[in-house]
């Protein structure tokens, strides 16, 4: 490598940038499309984030997560029902928003590792869930324990299996975006 390459290869990319940004708004407007169930809404934050790791990678889609965190912990109300602050992070369903960061890891790792193909990152994408399924119903379980007794099934059937479903959708839904939009991305 010329010295030339090295230097450029470690600045950030104006692209780079670009589709940070507009993944991390994208994550936004999934989490404002919401359907409520209970104590946790249905939304589209988890589609973005495996569509945005699928297409841009572990470095890019785990950055765009970041930031739309931190957009989210300072006050601009990017979380589900428009809401924001530290308090959202550290309320009941705070452990989601944390196990965003992994699912944005796990699917953006096959996704580079794998080159794209697009069973692997399925896969992927359905581990990323489920781990942010642990994150999210641990959180919520440490969360209502202190408020109230409560057992584990009550938390699954609160914080799971209604999610199971449209999760699926969701995943199916990104991995065709992926196939169809990958060929395009630099």
């Amino acid at each position: 490598m010329n010295e030339k390459t090295v230097k450029s290869s470690k600045k950030p990319r104006t692209i780079d940038m670009i589709y940070v940004g507009l993944s991390a708004a994208l994550i936004a407007l999934g989490a404002w499309i919401s359907i409520p169930v209970g104590d946790i809404p249905i939304t589209l934050q988890t589609l973005m984030i495996c569509l945005v790791s699928g297409l841009f990678g572990m470095k890019r889609g785990t950055l765009s997560v970041l930031i739309y965190i931190i957009l989210g912990a300072v006050g601009v109300p990017v979380f589900s029902n428009f809401k924001a602050g530290v308090g959202v992070l550290a309320g009941p369903t705070g452990g989601y928003i944390v196990g965003f960061i992994f699912t944005a890891i796990i699917v953006g790792l096959v996704s580079d590792k794998m080159k794209g193909r697009l069973w692997a990152v399925a896969v992927a994408m359905v581990v990323g869930i489920a781990v942010c399924y642990m994150f999210g119903t641990a959180w919520f379980y440490i969360f209502m324990q202190s408020q109230k007794a409560v057992t584990l099934s009550y938390i699954l059937g609160l914080c799971v299996v209604p999610y199971i479903v449209p999760d699926i959708i969701k995943t199916v839904v990104a991995c065709i975006l992926v196939n169809r939009l990958k060929k395009h991305i630099k």
